[in-house]
């Protein structure tokens, strides 16, 4: 039985808005439908991202999928799903071994990319680790600190496509450098293992604060992070989720500070990416 596993992605990482991703130790699985398909898995239909993806990449057949990424949390669900559907039918067409290829990961990154409109949380989930991603294109930076990420997942939803409409369609040059210099200096500060610039390099002012004025209680859940002792904190993609860098020996004190109204998640980068296998269930 073919099965791949993704992980989820936070994305924007504050300034880099639709650009940075990172990829998350919580993870997407699914697999070509068989006999020997999961008891405890659900079918895609044609219409879910799993499914649609495997069709644009050329599958054939039905699948099933373990969601344990929450939707519309914020946490790359879509993403995943897609590049999961995309690798699927790789691995359908040429194999398990060529479907682990890097090769096959940026074709599959390719694939989500076109249809998410985006491709900050395709290439995390696609290449794991911290990327950086342009159109089609997208690279791996390599990461020297030792940090674990908490994720405080409220109980509401949002939506992507409705919380981009909210946003202003030009910007003034002040607001471009800013966020130009802050997306920088968050790539130098996690290549070169400088925390104490990740609290300056998560500042935004393109998206973060309109989006933040719908969900109050996520601001709060960053802000409490930062004071129990976070390197920095930044809204998860669209939210209503909020994601922080935190030293492993704080996490702790971290999850502890978060507000009654979500759930907190102790995380880690994941450094693997996906992983398509072959085995039974």
């Amino acid at each position: 039985m073919i099965r791949v596993t993704v992980p989820a992605s936070t994305a924007n990482l504050g300034a880099g808005f639709d650009t940075l991703g990172l990829a998350l130790t919580m993870y997407f699985e699914a697999g070509l439908a068989t006999a020997q398909s999961p008891s405890n898995a659900r079918v895609c239909d044609h219409h879910h991202p799993t499914s649609v993806a495997f069709a644009q990449a050329g599958g054939s057949g039905g699948l099933w999928s373990l969601d344990r990424i929450p939707m519309g949390r914020g946490l790359g669900f879509s993403g995943a799903a897609r590049v999961a559907g995309a690798l699927l039918a790789i691995a359908q067409r040429d194999g398990v071994v060529a479907a682990n290829s890097l090769e096959a990961r940026l074709d599959a990154f390719r694939v989500a990319t076109e249809l998410e409109g985006h491709p900050d949380n395709a290439a995390a989930s696609a290449l794991g680790g911290l990327t950086v991603a342009v159109g089609g294109r997208a690279i791996r930076v390599p990461i020297a600190m030792q940090a674990d990420v908490v994720v405080w997942v409220p109980g509401t939803t949002t939506s992507t496509k409705e919380s981009r409409t909210k946003l202003a369609p030009t910007v003034s040059l002040d607001d471009a450098v800013f966020n130009i210099s802050r997306s920088s200096l968050f790539v130098a500060a996690m290549a070169t293992g400088d925390f104490g610039a990740l609290a300056e390099a998560a500042q935004d002012r393109l998206h973060q604060n309109v989006r933040l004025a719908i969900v109050p209680e996520t601001k709060r859940a960053m802000r409490a992070a930062v004071e129990a002792g976070a390197y920095a904190s930044w809204l998860s993609g669209s939210g209503p989720t909020m994601a922080c860098m935190v030293d492993p020996l704080r996490v702790s004190e971290v999850l502890s500070a978060l507000p009654s109204g979500g759930v907190g998640h102790h995380l880690r980068i994941d450094v693997n990416g996906p992983v398509v296998s072959e085995r039974a269930s």
